[in-house]
């Protein structure tokens, strides 16, 4: 089976999706499982991973719904509110429907650098083992360090890195990125999504030759075996459509053998997200 594991639904609201600026004027339309459809047709996809875009419990609601309706949804990562008093409650609630593996929290936009240690959200964290849920790191570069003292304080939980992490691939800066994203990988609960680079090049003039390097470093890092393909539709229609950026990684994996080509185009997000 081969699976997309990172893209979004969402009909546009301006004020909800604020974080949709003026530059990205591609994006200020509804996207839902029709247009996802049309979109995977030359690329031969079976099935996606649908996570969330806004922080409520009204947006894991909405993937769910969405879920139920389209087969091509074989999971959702949810939102749910780590910090809250009745996580385990909620958390119990939304695992009542099979296709809810997993949560995600927008790291990414915290101010405070700290976020992931403060007690309250490691107490969330540790919720999700119960319900035999992941969790999906959405962090930037900057943060990696801080995902790595996470993540060795929950050895049992999995976890994902989203868009491996967002190095500054437009200005070709390597470092410290790459040392901080191999400690990450050290720790053998952690996998990573192969998705979201192009939007981290320039928009409109990357080269694959941009974003191989890139590739290569987590590639040896991860390994074959914990790594997985995303295409972060409809965001990656900033710079290139869905078969430019299926592409970009079909071309990269041309060397390797077909097993591990499976495994990167869906057998290690079946596992992973325990996906039918």
């Amino acid at each position: 089976m081969k699976l997309d594991t990172h893209q979004h639904f969402w009909h546009y609201d301006p004020v909800r999706d604020s974080w949709i600026n003026d530059s990205m004027t591609v994006l200020k339309a509804d996207f839902l499982p029709v247009d996802f459809k049309n979109e995977i047709v030359c690329c031969a996809i079976d099935g996606c991973v649908a996570v969330q875009a806004d922080q409520s419990e009204e947006e894991t609601c909405f993937l769910l719904k969405l879920a139920g309706e389209n087969p091509i949804i074989k999971g959702v990562v949810g939102w749910v509110d780590l910090k809250a008093d009745n996580v385990a409650e909620r958390l119990a609630y939304f695992s009542e429907n099979p296709l809810f593996k997993g949560v995600r929290h927008i790291v990414q936009a915290e101010p405070d650098d700290t976020f992931m240690l403060q007690p309250d959200f490691k107490r969330g964290i540790s919720a999700l083992s119960q319900f035999d849920l992941t969790y999906d790191l959405l962090i930037r570069s900057d943060q990696l360090a801080m995902a790595t003292r996470l993540v060795r304080c929950f050895p049992d939980q999995p976890f994902v890195l989203d868009h491996i992490a967002k190095p500054l691939i437009k200005d070709q800066i390597m470092s410290p990125w790459k040392d901080q994203i191999s400690e990450l990988a050290g720790e053998p609960n952690v996998h990573c999504k192969v998705s979201g680079l192009v939007t981290e090049a320039d928009w409109h003039a990357w080269k694959p030759e941009d974003i191989y390097p890139y590739l290569d470093v987590v590639f040896e890092a991860f390994g074959t075996d914990r790594l997985m393909f995303g295409s972060d539709w409809p965001v990656c229609q900033l710079a290139g459509g869905y078969e430019i950026i299926h592409e970009l990684l079909e071309s990269y994996l041309e060397p390797f053998s077909n097993e591990d080509k499976n495994k990167i185009w869906g057998n290690n997000a079946l596992k992973f997200y325990k996906l039918e």
